[in-house]
């Protein structure tokens, strides 16, 4: 049997080649946009790519199921519940789809969307029972899916809750292999392990201990910001087939309506940009995601160091939805992003001479804050800004260790606040160098 997990790092996402190397053919689960890892991964292992199967209707990252057939003709199969407007393959509970001796058995599990599906894997050269489950955006190593991106949040914890009750049934030795890893948007407790088993989360995972009143008080509350772009997101995944982009190209001056990304790294940046230019480092976290969040739908012109670094970005937007891409330049300018110290903050807050953004999230501040300090989630900061909400005076933004920092104060200054990010450290170094600092409900 063949089996391989392929994660993108930068969304916490993970796609599966599953197969049977003898056989010769294989089928991938949740296919990445970007499909050359899947393309080369299923030619050193000698198999032919014979069919896609998704979980469900993605809402954070763009498929590579349109790709795969239209560029290769692999049919796609997804559950009947998930609209889809492509020519496909409808998945039932109890499916089952043989990719020669191994078998993928269809579990329909709603909750995180109505469509959604698990896939229990069953080698019949070892056993007719499965050894393993792929499952999606339902069960995570730590954590459960999100029940509020599809429906209304009761039904969808609702049935989320029955699909947990349906999959731990499979047997405490079974691997979980789930579609996501810490750092994606569907959940806030996940680990970052790539797998686990059905016991070890009977056994440790809150969303699988107590009754359905437990799990609704539980799955009710805060959840992480929904994903950027999410409906545009959705109906690039389930309408017709999104096939490749053309190739990124160095051009020499910028469209009028276009936005400047600059995603090289943040002191390289700060040093000397391209005014009006919104800097998001590829080298960073979560580039894609902060993209999707800060960036209106115009087109981008990328400003990077060089042409690896700005195909990089370049398919990480892509990754997200954003196809708008005119082109890219070598980054640099005559605008500068002072960044501010912490000992050089105190003053300035001693003297009231800036405001202090938080831009954190809000279960981030709960746990502690700067006095004085206004909550700005970074995701937020454009919208503010062009709304006249901040009141004019020079602003300092500040995170837990500088990265949300530096692009909040970006955006800012892109819509025309004088802001200053901390770089060299965050609300967490201010508690310890500072009695000042405010410990929610403390």
């Amino acid at each position: 049997m063949l089996f391989t997990q392929l994660l993108n790092d930068d969304l916490g996402c993970a796609s599966y080649l599953v197969g049977d190397e003898q056989a010769g053919v294989a089928i991938v689960v949740d296919p990445p946009y970007y499909v050359d890892p899947v393309l080369a991964d299923a030619e050193h292992h000698g198999v032919r790519l014979v069919g896609v199967l998704e979980t469900h209707t993605h809402a954070d990252h763009v498929s590579g199921h349109g790709r795969l057939a239209l560029e290769h003709e692999i049919p796609i199969r997804v559950h009947k519940d998930a609209g889809a407007a492509f020519v496909h393959e409808p998945l039932e509970d109890g499916t089952e789809v043989e990719v020669g001796d191994v078998v993928l058995r269809t579990i329909h599990t709603p909750g995180h969307r109505p469509e959604h599906c698990c896939f229990a894997v069953i080698d019949r050269s070892r056993s007719d029972e499965p050894w393993l489950v792929l499952t999606g955006d339902s069960l995570f190593v730590g954590d459960a899916g999100r029940p509020d991106l599809a429906v209304e949040a009761r039904e969808g914890a609702e049935g989320l809750f029955h699909s947990l009750r349906s999959l731990i049934e499979l047997g405490d030795g079974v691997e979980v292999f789930p579609g996501h890893v810490a750092g994606s948007l569907c959940g806030a407790a996940m680990s970052s392990k790539a797998s686990t088993t059905i016991g070890f989360e009977r056994r440790f995972n809150l969303a699988l201990q107590g009754d359905l009143a437990d799990f609704l008080d539980a799955r009710l509350g805060p959840q992480p910001p929904r994903p950027p772009n999410m409906e545009r997101i959705v109906e690039l995944n389930r309408g017709e087939l999104v096939g490749a982009q053309p190739r990124l190209e160095w051009i020499g001056s910028a469209p009028e309506e276009a936005i400047v990304l600059d995603v090289r790294p943040t002191e390289t940046f700060t040093a000397g940009h391209h005014p009006g230019a919104v800097g998001i480092p590829i080298s960073g976290s979560g580039f894609a995601t902060k993209a999707g969040f800060v960036l209106p739908e115009r087109p981008l012109v990328l400003h990077a160091s060089d042409e690896e670094e700005a195909i990089r970005a370049w398919r990480g937007l892509h990754a997200v939805g954003m196809f708008g891409i005119a082109g890219w330049q070598e980054g640099g300018g005559s605008e500068k992003l002072e960044p501010v110290s912490l000992e050089e903050l105190e003053r300035l807050l001693a003297d009231d001479a800036v405001e202090l953004l938080d831009v954190r999230e809000a279960d981030e501040r709960d746990e502690g804050h700067i006095p004085g300090s206004q909550h700005l989630p970074y995701r937020t900061a454009r919208a503010a800004a062009e709304a006249g909400l901040l009141n004019g005076r020079p602003v300092v933004t500040i995170c837990e260790s500088g990265p949300r920092a530096a692009v909040a104060a970006s955006v800012l200054q892109a819509a025309g606040v004088n802001a200053r990010p901390v770089l060299d450290g965050g609300v967490a170094n201010w508690q310890g160098e500072t009695s000042s600092f405010r410990r929610c409900g403390g």
